[in-house]
C-alpha cells in the first residue's frame, strides 16, 4: 500500500464524516439561530430553551436517518477491510 492509497482512504473517511455529521450539525445550527432570534425578540434567556429543541431535532434526525448513517458506515468499513485483506 503506497501513500496515494492511504491518502485516498483518509479522504473517503473525511467525506464520510462530513456526510454523516453534516445534517446533524446543519439542523443544530438552524435551530440555534431560530431560538436565538426568538430569545432576542422576547428577552427570554433561558438556557434550556436552546437545549431542548436541538435535542428533539437531533433525535428526529437520528430516527429518520439513522439507518442510512449506519449503512453508509458499514459500507465504508467493508471497503476498508477488503482493502486491508488485499495487503
Amino acid at each position: 500500500m503506497n501513500s496515494a492509497e492511504i491518502l485516498d482512504i483518509m479522504n473517503q473517511g473525511l467525506w464520510l464524516i462530513v456526510k454523516i455529521a453534516g445534517p446533524i450539525l446543519l439542523a443544530s445550527i438552524v435551530i440555534g439561530l431560530i431560538v436565538a432570534i426568538f430569545q432576542a425578540a422576547t428577552q427570554i434567556h433561558e438556557q434550556t430553551l436552546t437545549f431542548v429543541p436541538k435535542l428533539i431535532v437531533i433525535g428526529l434526525i437520528f430516527v429518520l436517518g439513522g439507518s442510512w448513517m449506519i449503512q453508509t458506515m458499514v459500507e465504508f468499513m467493508e471497503q476498508l477491510f477488503a482493502t486491508i485483506a488485499r495487503l
